[in-house]
């Protein structure tokens, strides 16, 4: 029976792959559950590693060249996500081994986390709460509708295009900035960056970590926005330069804003960040649902499926390349 190693540390097992997952796992082969962190070294994934044939992975697992090179008997490694930039599929495709990548389930989940810090932003609903839970009488601050705003958001790729749809349904302006040449709903309108940062009341990141995007949002773009507007990132850290964001905040260069994610460990946002007064932040949780999870979880199930069938496994990255999954079949 193949042995296969799911790398999730037990509150990530839990989280991000769900009992119906792990049980249709179970029946494709032997799973070998990881007792302790999700392993965050080479050495440590090694060692949890040996003799196994298919690695099943969190994000968090990094898979380097030495993973690849000390593994014979590896055959696959499966990531149950769609960020693959901490395994070196050059080094998997020189030893032979496949390496595979979840589908975006989660667009529906992280839009709607978008929505609501776009409500909380708007009616200060965190900072009401916060003042309540500390004894203290709560502000009484204007706020203002999502209806008749303009949402500006950066990146149409699957979750942009469900936003839009979401924030076209609640009455907003919808302004996209996207390289590719979009189709649009009527209502909508593709624009450039700076159209964008100059008439949105929302600007949401959602673009893709790439070399160009890297500090997208800086200094020079809080600037191109409106005095009352609100920041959004649920894409990656790197696409914000955090110092420039501080510093808008503090000057009143823009309003706010609500992160999802930023530079500290697993994507998460900056502590001395998510610190200020003027942020609305979480803990890379805009996709954690089990509508969400499920979906990136059962596309692992699917991989592992198809290599035990002999079949050419779904979004597969190195295929080409998996000599030993040749010899597997």
């Amino acid at each position: 029976m193949t042995t296969i190693l799911l790398t999730h540390s037990p509150q990530a097992l839990a989280n991000y792959y769900g009992d119906r997952a792990l049980r249709a796992l179970r029946e494709l082969g032997e799973v070998r559950l990881n007792p302790g962190a999700d392993p965050t070294t080479p050495e440590a994934l090694i060692r949890l590693a040996q003799g196994c044939r298919i690695i099943v992975s969190s994000r968090l697992a990094a898979a380097p060249a030495a993973v690849f090179d000390a593994l014979p008997d590896l055959v696959a490694f499966c990531r149950v996500a769609v960020d693959i930039r901490n395994i070196d599929v050059e080094a998997a495709s020189r030893n032979g081994v496949l390496v595979t990548r979840a589908t975006p389930g989660f667009d529906a989940s992280v839009s709607e986390w978008i929505v609501g810090a776009m409500i909380d932003a708007s009616r200060h609903i965190s900072r009401a709460a916060a003042a309540y839970w500390n004894g203290q009488p709560a502000p009484v601050a204007m706020g203002r509708e999502l209806r008749g705003a303009t949402v500006g958001i950066i990146g149409h790729g699957h979750i942009g295009s469900y936003l839009a749809g979401i924030c076209h349904a609640l009455g907003m302006r919808v302004l996209v900035q996207d390289p590719r040449p979009q189709t649009l709903a009527d209502g909508m309108r593709q624009v450039d960056l700076d159209t964008l940062l100059a008439e949105s009341d929302y600007v949401v990141c959602l673009a893709p970590a790439l070399p160009e995007t890297a500090n997208l949002m800086g200094r020079d773009a809080y600037a191109r926005m409106k005095r009352d507007a609100i920041f959004i990132n649920a894409s990656r850290g790197e696409l914000v330069d955090e110092e420039a964001l501080r510093d808008a905040l503090d000057n009143g260069t823009i309003a706010g804003c609500a992160l999802d994610v930023g530079r500290a460990q697993d994507q998460m946002p900056s502590p001395w960040l998510a610190a200020h007064p003027r942020v609305i932040a979480t803990p890379h949780v805009g996709g954690l649902t089990p509508q969400a999870a499920e979906h990136q979880a059962m596309d692992s199930v699917a991989q592992v499926r198809a290599i035990l069938h002999g079949e050419p496994p779904p979004h597969a990255v190195n295929l080409a390349s998996a000599s030993r999954l040749r010899s597997h079949r």
